[in-house]
């Protein structure tokens, strides 16, 4: 297949999307970008729910806590915290560790981290939004009931802020899912570097970024369909999160 573009000839070839090792890697690609996202997304959602949770709670100390770390880690850019797993962490391990992490996939990790703890930054407004759109006669009945905080906030508060979230929260996982493409720059050979590997090995660069974009979109459609099926299996009538809330 031959295009044409201001009288420069291309000769498309989309056998090299398969053909040699090119599918192998984008196997590859897409199930190392899905263990990415999927840990970082699982480390994100645990410190949202927790600093999410804290910057609402009653208890000043707790809240200033989760302030500092929301507005420090969603403020600096992903890339920035790529490097600084990567780059700046692994010096202050012990040895040991240092030797046993570069022996099992340094940047892997380092990326999952950088995700996870930039995304939990992003996440815990999501979950605070969902707890500040319950009413408040919730928390009350729940401490007129003889809960304690803690277990009013585990059984009634925070499983209901989940339920509310849904949407906004859907966002975030696709935004995540997307800024695994970062983990490219630390050598995480993740969807993004498997296309980049083809279009250098090949020279053909419409085909290959053009199948990573595909995969992305279907990544991400997919997502979005099943959020989709959880919002309405799981939505309450009349309540709905609005982040951003104060």
């Amino acid at each position: 297949m031959r295009g044409r573009w201001r009288g420069v000839k291309y000769d498309f070839d989309w056998s090299v999307l398969w053909s040699g090792e090119s599918g192998g890697w984008l196997l590859q690609g897409i199930l190392t970008t899905l263990e990415i996202s999927a840990l970082a997304w699982l480390l994100a959602v645990a410190l949202g729910i927790l600093s999410g949770a804290m910057r609402t709670v009653p208890f000043a100390p707790l809240r200033a806590i989760a302030t500092f770390y929301v507005e420090f880690f969603r403020n600096v850019p992903i890339l920035v915290w790529m490097f600084f797993w990567y780059f700046g962490v692994p010096p202050l391990l012990p040895h040991a560790i240092r030797d046993w992490l570069f022996n099992h996939g340094a940047e892997f990790w380092a990326g999952m981290f950088a995700l996870g703890v930039y995304h939990g930054a992003r996440m815990s407004e999501v979950i605070r939004s969902g707890i500040q759109s319950i009413p408040k006669t919730q928390f009350e009945a729940s401490m007129a009931m003889g809960l304690t905080v803690w277990q009013a906030y585990w059984l009634v508060i925070v499983p209901v802020a989940l339920r509310l979230i849904v949407p906004p929260a859907t966002n975030e996982s696709l935004n995540l899912l997307k800024n695994s493409s970062v983990a490219l720059t630390i050598s995480v050979a993740e969807l993004t570097f498997q296309t980049r590997q083809i279009e250098t090995y090949t020279a053909k660069a419409i085909e290959a970024l053009t199948a990573g974009t595909l995969i992305y979109l279907v990544l991400c459609v997919s997502i979005a369909i099943i959020m989709a099926r959880i919002e309405r299996r799981f939505a309450i009538p009349g309540l709905i999160a609005r982040v951003g809330a104060g």
